[in-house]
């Protein structure tokens, strides 16, 4: 360190002091254990199984989720509906073939989502980790 320039000068810019207090910066004190570090929510493993998909979580609890259930909650703006400027959400009707709720295929979709392919050639909804999770506890709530 060079003499007579401060050990911490980005801190120091900010509070104007000549040494930060202990812990002051965040990183360090994830180091000494003040904060906890958050878990972020992801699948270890999804499989299809039956009629259900099945999400198993990097918290260690599993999930089951209904492929009809799933279809019927896409969140793309063809199911769910889009905003008009006002903010008031257009609900289109939509409609289901004998196969709508046959599940193709799906991919994981930037490290936050999956984004299934449905027999009926529907693959526009992207179900984010956390979207899926709600859903699993609204479905064992019941």
């Amino acid at each position: 360190m060079m003499e007579g320039r401060p050990p911490y000068p980005a801190i120091i810019r900010r509070t104007g002091r000549a040494r930060p207090s202990r812990f002051e910066n965040c990183s360090q004190a994830l180091h000494h254990g003040k904060f906890d570090t958050p878990v972020r929510l992801e699948p270890t493993n999804i499989q299809q199984i039956g009629n259900q998909i099945a999400i198993r979580w990097n918290d260690g609890t599993e999930s089951y989720l209904d492929l009809q259930f799933l279809r019927r909650a896409c969140p793309c703006a063809a199911c769910g509906g889009e905003p008009d400027v006002l903010g008031n959400i257009m609900r289109p009707n939509v409609s289901y073939s004998g196969n709508s709720f046959d599940l193709s295929d799906f991919e994981i979709v930037g490290g936050y989502a999956i984004q299934p392919r449905w027999a009926d050639g529907h693959s526009t909804g992207i179900y984010s980790f956390q979207y899926l999770r709600r859903l699993s506890q609204s479905v064992t709530s019941k």
